[in-house]
């Protein structure tokens, strides 16, 4: 008997063991899945809790049992990842070691506020985050008894789980201070160490302005340095000041500490990948996906979705012993929230940026590419059924192919842009 072990059950590791599990026989293939928890988050929803939006008030509906997504036929282990020691194909857990023939890997990132002085001081007095569902919970209590003043949201660094998030929360707290009634009593920053609000430039742009609408001040080129909660100050590497009431962090995002202690990391606790297969650089048995590569894309959800597809086939070419197939390019997209139930959405891949367009079918969509539309706004509200009902567990995997390709599509989006390449 074989073995594949696949280390992370987010949307990755759910989407490998449902896909795999249809294609190695049960008679030769076992398949396990390892992660230290059986709770399995709904993350797109983070971004409505803090403002009590849309029905995210609490934990309800977007928690659910891990073992509800993995299929009839793989193994389920909850215990920690301790070591990878992929000369010998062997993971040790803290349940024990698991032998293996060939290893996915998914287990994500996560905020470390700690590797900022002073970020973690004034926790749950001015300073929040918003990246996890308990510290989205404190956020909401906290937005709820603020009455006025400097609200700063600050990007420690990135990369970051998803990209779009911070644009996304600078608008809801927007829309959710003008809602209240006391939006001209809160002055709302977005701080970023980029240079501008997102990476690709068409799209930050049009993101700029939309912030700019908003009278929401956008700050470039701070990278945080430390948080002095007592003064409510932070300050960059260059010296420079802001002052905050409230201040709204995201802190550093780092890969799991063992993957570096495995050798397998790039210092940051992103596996080392190759871009285009997928294949671990330092392990020839070895695939990952999701948000602990270190492949030059955003970490986020539709990610890990279009990464699903090139590992299982990449998988399967490896255990037939044929040439891998270098067909990932990147693809990501992602609903933008711009409050007032209005939502953008983009589409991209490492070559090209976002443009406008329709998706999924040209002319038709009925979604709206970098366009400000209430049916975007319906589409990010109705994903959540489509995760914990189909992409989770696979199903009409290839209906939607045809719909909505892991290589990104040309067709639908605006010719005239085209040729500008992504930045």
């Amino acid at each position: 008997m074989k073995r594949l072990l696949i280390l992370g059950a987010g949307t990755g590791g759910c989407m490998i063991a449902n896909k795999m599990r249809k294609q190695l026989p049960p008679s030769e293939w076992e398949i396990t899945v390892i992660d230290k928890s059986r709770n399995h988050y709904y993350q797109p929803g983070l971004i409505f809790l803090p403002f009590k939006l849309y029905g995210y008030t609490d934990e309800k509906g977007n928690v659910r049992d891990t073992t509800d997504f993995i299929p009839a036929g793989v193994g389920f282990v909850e215990a920690e990842i301790q070591r990878i020691d992929h000369a010998n194909h062997r993971v040790e857990t803290s349940a024990g070691s698991h032998e293996y023939d060939r290893l996915v890997i998914a287990l994500g990132c996560h905020i470390e506020p700690e590797d900022i002085p002073g970020l973690t001081d004034g926790y749950g007095k001015n300073v929040f985050y918003f990246y996890t569902y308990p510290s989205a919970l404190d956020l909401q209590r906290a937005v709820d008894d603020f009455d006025g003043g400097r609200f700063v949201l600050d990007i420690a660094e990135t990369p970051i789980k998803c990209p779009v998030a911070p644009i996304e929360f600078a608008c809801l707290a927007n829309y959710y201070f003008t809602m209240k009634g006391i939006r001209d009593r809160v002055q709302i920053a977005m701080i970023t160490p980029m240079e501008s609000v997102f990476t690709k430039p068409i799209c930050s742009t049009i993101m700029g302005d939309i912030l700019r609408e908003r009278n929401i001040e956008v700050i470039p080129n701070f990278s945080l340095a430390e948080v002095d909660s007592d003064k409510g100050t932070i300050s960059s590497y260059d010296g420079h000041q802001e002052h905050f009431d409230m201040l709204v962090a995201i802190p550093p995002n780092v890969g799991p500490a063992v993957l570096d202690e495995s050798g397998l990391g790039d210092g940051n606790g992103y596996c080392v990948t190759h871009p285009k297969s997928l294949q671990a650089t330092r392990g020839e048995d070895i695939f990952v996906l999701g948000d602990c590569t270190n492949v030059a894309t955003s970490k986020a959800g539709s990610v890990a979705h279009f990464e699903a597809g090139i590992v299982a086939e990449n998988l399967l070419r490896s255990i037939r012993g044929e040439p891998l197939i270098d067909g990932f390019d990147g693809h990501s997209n992602c609903f933008i929230e711009t409050g007032f139930n209005k939502a953008h959405l983009i589409d991209f891949n490492y070559t090209q940026q976002p443009v406008p367009g329709t998706l999924p079918l040209p002319m038709v969509g009925p979604f709206s590419l970098l366009k400000e539309t209430h049916l975007n706004h319906l589409g990010k509200l109705l994903f959540r059924w489509y995760y914990w009902n189909l992409l989770l567990h696979d199903r009409l995997s290839g209906p939607m192919e045809l719909f909505l390709p892991t290589r990104m599509s040309t067709l639908g989006k605006d010719p005239s842009y085209l040729n500008r390449k992504a930045a």
